[in-house]
């Protein structure tokens, strides 16, 4: 895969303790990991956007209830810690 070479600006502090946490690994493959693994987030993010546009013009708009109970996986998704246990979908 082609690399191209570029000047980044960062956080002092983040970018200390990222060069702490590689120590003699590349910093750039680092990074470079780091910027793949979030663009298929974004991906991925904007896959299920357009499949939720498609349920919307399929079957209607989605109840808010659903949506505030859909935020609320996600959120718990985000920090790594599971949805609260016995609530199911609307």
């Amino acid at each position: 895969m082609a690399k191209e070479k570029v000047t980044l600006t960062l956080d002092a502090e983040s970018l200390a303790a990222l060069r702490s946490l590689v120590g003699s690994r590349s910093l750039s493959s680092t990074i470079d990991a780091a910027v793949a693994k979030h663009l298929a987030h974004l991906r991925h993010m904007a896959a299920v956007d357009e499949w939720l546009a498609e349920m919307e013009e399929k079957h209607g708009a989605v109840p808010q209830e659903t949506l505030e109970w859909a935020a609320q996986i996600f959120d718990s998704w985000e920090v790594g810690k599971p949805a609260a246990a016995g609530r199911e979908a609307v």
